[in-house]
């Protein structure tokens, strides 16, 4: 998948191909993962076919699965560098601001301007 193909759609049917694919390489049933993962088997076969579902029951699935930690790599920690707390005086970061002097940016709109 590329970035400009990334949807949520197309990454829920990814994901839920790709966890189905990984039940069945454990041998495992639909009824059996969704006890182990807390989840109605109902939900689970919706999170298979690619549909909405909960982010707790995705992660109970992962859970189940073995998947948590994979999970938590996926996203890096956000650990500040040390030239950055020396510049906060050693405060840590808890809500963003626009950079001073940066141009103000442009309002959002559901289309782009058809008469271009």
């Amino acid at each position: 998948m590329t970035h400009e193909s990334l949807t949520s759609r197309a990454l829920r049917t990814e994901l839920g191909r790709r966890l189905a694919k990984l039940r069945l390489a454990r041998n495992v049933t639909q009824r059996m993962l969704a006890e182990d993962a807390g989840i109605g088997l109902r939900t689970l076969r919706r999170i298979e076919a690619g549909q909405p579902c909960s982010l707790d029951s995705l992660l109970r699935l992962a859970i189940a699965l073995g998947l948590g930690e994979g999970l938590l790599s996926a996203v890096p920690p956000g650990e500040i560098r040390p030239i950055e707390r020396m510049d906060s005086g050693g405060r840590e970061r808890l809500r963003a601001r626009p950079r001073k002097g940066a141009p103000p940016e442009e309002p959002w709109s559901w289309a782009e301007d058809l008469n271009d």
